[in-house]
């Protein structure tokens, strides 16, 4: 089955997770994707052996590429990439700060020789400014931005649980490529994108931000309660677990009140008439709702949300994601075996797709060097 990108040829020189999740979607919409990796491999091919025999992380974000080991220290190694660029329509790279120009591999040099060439570099910091030397991993980034400052209890803060960094640097890079692409329908030329990890996190800081900048104080650590909106946390029941509730604007907060709750009168308290009020009063408000929430089962409270058609969901484990109703799963090749993967969540009507296999190490070493070395 076409993809949208069919004819497409991505060179990737990547490792971990934000390049390799760019490119990953990129093979997704059906672009060729040549996975650069150093002799000993993508490190992120060892984080772990729980697929299988292997990494967790390499099988989600590599599925669909070619691999081929380079050795860009080596003047045959890189003259053989360097050939396989000018030649692709995208080049993507990670690598340490400064190391591509040393390689000749930075942005301006390659689109002197390939003009419709589109580059992308995945940095921490960028290529400017203070901490642009400087590598970055994702909780450090999670903490250089003040994300860390915001999750977690209130007794201390925490990370999140996945690598909200390095995916949200991968997905502005996607963004960015699909940008170019069509930009160079009507040029002819290139671009140069450029994605960092600490910018697309900032830039997922922003209400925080605003909230400290012009509201002189920054949200604090709240658990599941939203800093911002209130109702809209956990509330446990009378025995089978906690019901997460989100109260949005009045109508919601007027309906929870009277079906949720059976208190109309409660819509009107002075201490809970607003958003900024309920937020204010937070306690108490969680006290009204607990009395009744904490006494009546599960079922019941569920009931009740669905008749004032309440936003609600429960508090799920990984395990009960992993028997979830809604998710849509696709099985993928790899050298291991057959691998039970989560569907992309990118769909487009009528796009039946299947996805390629997850490559060995150097799986296409023989085959690639034969390609370009003709």
């Amino acid at each position: 089955m076409s993809g949208p990108l069919d004819g497409i040829l991505v060179i990737s020189l990547e490792q971990a997770v934000a390049a390799p999740y760019l490119s990953s979607r990129l093979a997704d919409a059906g672009a060729r994707v040549i996975k650069i990796e150093r002799p000993e491999g993508d490190f992120a091919r060892n984080y772990d052996t729980v697929v299988n025999g292997q990494s967790a992380y390499f099988v989600w974000l590599n599925r669909g590429k070619e691999s081929i080991q380079i050795d860009i220290k080596q003047e045959d190694d890189l003259a053989l990439l360097k050939t396989m660029i000018a030649k692709a329509d995208v080049f993507v790279q990670n690598l340490a700060p400064g190391a591509v120009g040393r390689y000749g591999l930075d942005c301006e040099t390659l689109q002197a020789a390939n003009p419709r060439l589109i580059t992308v570099d995945i940095s921490g910091y960028g290529e400017e400014g203070p901490y642009a030397k400087m590598k970055a991993y994702d909780m450090l980034v999670q903490c250089e931005t003040g994300l860390a400052a915001v999750t977690g209890s209130p007794d201390s803060p925490g990370r999140v649980g996945v690598s909200v960094c390095d995916i949200a640097a991968g997905m502005h890079g996607l963004v960015g490529v699909l940008e170019a692409l069509y930009e160079r329908e009507r040029t002819g030329r290139g671009r140069a994108v450029k994605s960092t990890l600490f910018g697309g996190m900032a830039d997922w800081m922003t209400v925080p931000l605003l909230h400290y900048e012009y509201g002189g104080k920054a949200p604090g650590r709240l658990g599941l309660s939203h800093p911002s909106i209130a109702p809209y946390e956990a509330y446990e029941t009378k025995d089978e677990g906690a019901v997460v509730i989100s109260i949005q604007n009045q109508t919601e907060w007027r309906n929870l009140c009277e079906h949720g709750l059976k208190d109309a009168t409660l819509a009107d308290n002075p201490r809970f008439r607003t958003n900024e009020l309920r937020v204010a009063n937070r306690a108490a408000l969680n006290v009204e709702i607990d009395k009744v929430f904490g006494n009546l089962p599960r079922a019941e409270v569920i009931a009740r949300l669905q008749a004032g058609h309440i936003a609600f969901g429960s508090l799920n484990t990984v395990a009960d994601l992993s028997e979830h109703p809604q998710i849509t799963r696709r099985t993928v090749e790899s050298p291991q075996g057959p691998v039970n993967l989560l569907a992309s969540p990118i769909h487009l009507e009528g796009d039946a797709r299947r996805y390629g296999a997850i490559p060995a190490l150097g799986e296409h070493n023989r085959s690639i060097r034969e390609e370009f070395s003709s």
